[in-house]
C-alpha cells in the first residue's frame, strides 16, 4: 500500500530567487526582503498563486528576488496595475511594493483610489525620505530643510505622512513597522496579509547612501525605548524603559500627550487602551511624532469592510441572473438624440 508523504514546509530560502541582489551595501531593503522572505514561509504561501507588483525605485526591484510571480510596471502606476490583476483573478495573493516617491509623488493618485476602493491586496510602502535610484532628490516625506540636489538650499515643502494620508483616504488597515525590527516586521506583514480589503503598510527604511540616519532619532538602539511606542489591541499605550511612560488624552485640548505612569498605575494616570476598530485613534496616533511623543509602530487601524473585489463579484453576478441582454436595446434606451444631416 502507498503512503503519501506530507508536502514539505517550506522556509524563508525556499522563496528566494537566484538573482543577484542589487541594493546598495547597507541599504535597508535587505531587512525587508528578509522579513517578507519569512512572513511568505510563515504564511505557507503558494508561490504559484503569489504575485507581487511594483513601480519604479529601490524599493521596486523587489519582484527580483521573490520566487513568486512578478511585475515590475511603470512609474506610480503599481496600485493599478494590481487592481487589474486581482479583479482579473480573484484567486491570486496580491502585494505591491514602491517607495515613498513611487507611491506618494506621481503615484498619489493610483494610490488614493486604490485605498478607498478598498481592494483586497497588501501595499507596502518603503519609506525613506529620498528619492534614491534617481540619487537624491528630496521625496514627498522629506523633511523641510532636507538638503538634496533638488532643494540645495534646504526643502521648504511640508512632507506627507503617509499613514495620515492612507486613513484620510479611507484606508481600513494602517500599520508601521522598521527595517532593523526582525521581530515585529513579519507580524506586522502577517496582520495585513490576514486583512480582508487593502492593508497598507509603511516601513521606515534607511537610505545608507542619501539619507542614512534619517530616522536614528527614534529607531537606534539608544532612544528607542523612549521615542517608539508599540501599539497592540487591548494594551494599554506604555513606552519608556519599563513601561514607565504612556499617552493620555488632554481633555481640555483633546489632544494625546506623553505621560509619567507613578506608582498607582497606568489606569490611574488615564494611560488610553489602544482600540485599532477606532479611527479618530488611529488619526492621532499616526499624526504624533518627535520630539513631544514617540512614534507609533505596530496596526494603528483594522475595521474590515466589504472589499471592491467582493461588490464586483456581487455585480458581475447579479448581470448573469438577468440573463443575456440585447445590445441594440440598451444602446438605445434611456435619452437619446437623433442628428439630422
Amino acid at each position: 500500500m502507498n503512503e503519501a508523504s506530507p508536502p514539505v514546509k517550506r522556509t524563508a530560502k525556499d522563496y528566494a530567487t537566484d538573482q543577484e541582489v542589487r541594493w546598495c551595501p547597507g541599504c535597508g531593503d535587505y531587512a525587508i526582503l528578509r522579513a517578507m522572505l519569512k512572513t511568505l514561509a510563515d504564511i505557507e504561501a503558494d508561490p504559484a498563486n503569489t504575485v507581487f507588483v511594483s513601480g519604479i525605485g529601490c524599493a521596486a526591484r523587489l519582484p527580483y528576488y521573490v520566487e513568486t510571480y512578478g511585475f515590475h510596471t511603470i512609474h506610480g502606476r503599481a496600485p493599478t496595475f494590481a487592481t487589474g490583476i486581482k479583479l482579473a483573478n480573484p484567486a491570486l495573493d496580491v502585494w505591491v511594493v514602491g517607495g515613498d516617491g513611487d507611491m506618494l509623488s506621481i503615484g498619489g493618485n493610483h494610490l488614493l483610489h486604490v485605498l478607498r476602493r478598498n481592494i483586497n491586496l497588501q501595499i507596502l510602502l518603503f519609506n525613506n525620505e529620498i528619492y534614491g535610484l534617481t540619487k537624491g532628490q528630496a521625496s514627498p516625506t522629506s523633511r523641510i530643510g532636507t538638503r538634496s540636489p533638488s532643494t540645495p538650499m534646504g526643502s521648504v515643502d511640508g512632507p506627507i505622512s503617509a499613514c495620515q494620508f492612507a486613513l484620510g483616504a479611507g484606508a481600513r488597515f494602517v500599520a508601521r513597522g522598521i527595517d532593523t525590527q526582525q521581530k515585529n516586521l513579519p507580524e506586522v506583514f502577517k496582520r495585513a496579509h490576514a486583512h480582508k480589503g487593502t492593508s497598507f503598510v509603511e516601513i521606515f527604511q534607511n537610505c545608507i547612501v542619501y539619507n542614512d540616519g534619517v530616522f536614528d532619532n527614534f529607531t537606534a538602539k539608544a532612544v528607542a525605548d523612549d521615542h517608539q511606542i508599540h501599539c497592540e489591541h487591548g494594551q494599554p499605550l506604555l513606552f519608556g524603559a519599563d513601561n514607565k511612560k504612556g499617552l493620555r488624552l488632554n481633555p481640555a485640548r483633546l489632544e494625546i500627550e506623553a505621560v509619567e505612569i507613578g506608582d498607582d498605575g497606568p489606569e490611574a494616570a488615564g494611560i488610553l487602551i489602544h482600540d485599532e476598530t477606532n479611527l479618530a485613534l488611529a488619526q492621532r496616533l499616526a499624526a504624533m511624532d518627535q520630539p513631544l511623543l514617540p512614534v507609533a509602530i505596530g496596526v494603528l487601524y483594522c475595521n474590515p469592510a466589504r472589499s471592491f473585489d467582493d461588490g464586483v463579484a456581487a455585480v458581475r453576478d447579479e448581470a448573469k441572473k438577468r440573463g443575456r441582454g440585447d445590445l441594440k436595446a440598451t444602446m438605445h434606451a434611456g435619452h437619446t438624440w437623433t442628428v439630422d444631416a
